[in-house]
């Protein structure tokens, strides 16, 4: 009688665990045929089922324009599903901002339709998908189950290309990945700024080429005649504030990191530097500075400091 209790309990318990692993998404509509899915600014979590990126889509009337898919199959599926609670619209394209799993992962649930991406986006996920795929099942565990890598088919040209009645600027710039997708509806003057732009929750940097970089990015996005601006992370805006945020966190970083190489401070210390209180009340602070010492640091030393064994 025990072991049948024990494997009807187990038999009812697997749909449960299935529905708790459900992501609850809805759309919320910013601008005339626009969309947005908003994550949370935390950390990838099984709490939270990685949900930490904006993903946003535009009703065309070629067809949806969906931007970037999210972190899994499961993720990608819950959205194609939410879409169509909206529109009955077919997907027209879906285009990868950027490689980064949170933003590409959920490519699978869209690989009947056309996926696009600069050519480096391509290359990048192709180089890369698999360590992001395995330290994404580390952290998620079942939320990634059945996730893939699905590289984008198709490429993007930097430009502007009509959808449907929409003008989509495509913005090519480099400072957080090395390839990195803006698109400026200029219709709607919504300005989708991809990981470009964090707001309220601080930037990410494993794979920019230079803070100098990423800010000279920043000052030509800045010049778009944007409305609302949707950042990769954080809320939207309608105003300049996610920009001044951005060019006075990047600047306070290399300031850091610069002063920490002259000063002789090792890694460890560098990681220990106060948190400025104008920055308190952005997400995850603590923990990306850790993360961008550990990535930055030996470079910025290398500007310093000469190799022996490579001198004259």
């Amino acid at each position: 009688m025990r072991l049948f209790s024990l494997l009807v309990a187990t038999i009812f318990s697997l749909p449960l665990a299935a529905a708790e692993l459900a992501y609850e998404l809805e759309p919320r509509q910013i601008a005339a045929d626009t969309w947005l899915l908003e994550g949370s600014t935390e950390n990838f979590a099984a709490s939270n089922g990685g949900n930490i990126v904006n993903v946003a889509f535009i009703v065309t009337d070629a067809g949806v324009v969906l931007i970037d898919t999210g972190i899994s199959r499961r993720y990608g599926e819950a959205l194609r599903a939410a879409i169509g609670r909206v529109t009955d619209k077919s997907i027209a394209l879906v285009i990868n901002t950027h490689h980064h799993p949170d933003h590409v992962f959920g490519n699978q649930a869209f690989s009947d339709v056309p996926i696009a991406s600069l050519a480096h986006t391509r290359e990048l996920l192709m180089e890369q998908g698999g360590a992001f795929a395995d330290n994404m099942y580390r952290l998620l565990g079942d939320w990634m189950r059945g996730t893939e890598v699905l590289l984008p088919g198709e490429t993007l040209e930097p430009g502007v290309r009509e959808i449907g009645g929409h003008r989509l600027q495509l913005l090519a710039f480099s400072g957080h990945t090395g390839a990195d997708l803006a698109i400026f509806d200029q219709t709607t003057g919504v300005l989708f700024a991809a990981d470009l732009v964090f707001y309220q929750r601080a930037l990410t940097t494993p794979q920019t080429p230079g803070l100098d970089v990423w800010l000279a990015d920043l000052e030509a996005l800045e010049k778009l005649p944007y409305r609302l601006l949707v950042p990769g992370h954080g809320p939207v805006a309608t105003g300049r504030e996610p920009f001044a945020q951005m060019r006075d966190y990047l600047g306070w970083l290399d300031g850091l990191l610069r002063a920490a190489v002259a000063e002789g401070q090792d890694m460890n210390e560098a990681m220990r530097a106060p948190i400025p209180a104008r920055f308190a009340a952005i997400s995850q602070t603590r923990f990306e500075l850790t993360r961008t010492v550990s990535h930055l640091y030996p470079k910025y030393e290398a500007r310093v400091f000469q190799r022996v064994d490579r001198q004259d």
